[in-house]
């Protein structure tokens, strides 16, 4: 018997090729849009930070970090402890919605999502008179002895609670995301196998749930650590973060050199820790 020939592929890899180049078409918009409202102002902002320096090329850069590295530290703890707070109160309520909640869940996404409704400032404001000097929260815990100026407002407290309150369902929505998708079987699996419940958590529910914890930390994080809101409303002259420092030389001092370096010290810094968050928790795949 002769032998049969081979299926010529030369149709196939024209398939290929035009689906490849209708991949890219489709592209397109996508790239158009990031190189106009990202990468074109990206390097305006760069190139502005570099103007208007006596001191060389990069003095408005050290310049922004000899005054205002006290303001940078401010905003990088202020939103770690918030995304840290934001995480313990955000991890049991998003299980709870996700695996326990039954015909409830609908009702309370909605709850969770429902403040934002309102304004970011009118939230804002609200714990203004939430942590007023007079008010029930402050006297409660005057009345335990453990605030040591007797307020909160006014407080690097008051803009931490401010910051963790107003994140908050950027942190709960993505963990109930990812625990939804954990497969309850598996839990059952590990209670079958006489593991104990903190064991089956930490051993099979958490590693499911990292690329949540991952995406709520971050959308928390990094809004949190450029606010100003907060610090402006809630704190005072001495717990202004850098997101004020910013807002200040753009708005009111017109020093545009020094806003634009400020910012671009503030982007840089939070990308190398966000690079260096996302490989150390090993989940690369989600960015």
């Amino acid at each position: 018997m002769a032998p049969v020939a081979p299926i010529a592929a030369a149709p196939l890899i024209g398939g290929v090729r035009r689906r490849s180049g209708l991949a890219y078409l489709l592209l397109l918009p996508g790239m158009l849009w990031l190189a106009i409202f990202f990468v074109i102002p990206f390097g305006s902002l760069f190139a502005t930070s570099l103007q208007d320096s006596p001191a060389g090329l990069f003095g408005n850069y050290a310049q922004a970090m000899s005054e205002y590295w006290g303001a940078y530290v401010r905003a990088l703890a202020y939103a770690g402890i918030s995304t840290l707070l934001a995480l313990i109160i955000a991890y049991p309520l998003a299980y709870y919605i996700a695996l326990r909640s039954g015909r409830w869940r609908s009702l309370l996404l909605v709850l969770v999502i429902a403040p934002s409704f309102a304004s970011f400032l009118l939230r804002t404001y609200a714990w203004r008179t939430i942590l007023a000097d007079e008010g029930p929260v402050t006297s409660f815990f005057n009345a335990l002895g453990v605030l040591p100026d007797q307020r909160i407002l006014s407080t690097g407290l008051a803009v931490i609670a401010g910051l963790t309150y107003n994140f908050l369902p950027f942190m709960i929505l993505p963990l109930y995301a990812s625990l939804d998708r954990v497969d309850p079987r598996l839990i059952e699996a590990s209670n079958d196998l006489y593991a104990s419940g903190p064991k089956t958590f930490w051993k099979v529910t958490w590693p499911l749930s990292m690329p949540g914890v991952v995406a709520g930390t971050l959308l928390t994080f990094i809004p949190a650590s450029g606010d100003f809101i907060n610090a402006q409303l809630l704190g005072s002259p001495q717990t202004q973060m850098i997101g004020n420092a910013i807002q200040a030389n753009f708005y009111k001092l017109r020093d545009y050199p020094m806003a634009s370096s400020l910012s671009f010290i503030l982007m840089a810094t939070i990308v190398i820790l966000v690079s260096l968050y996302i490989k150390r928790s090993g989940t690369e795949e989600i960015v």
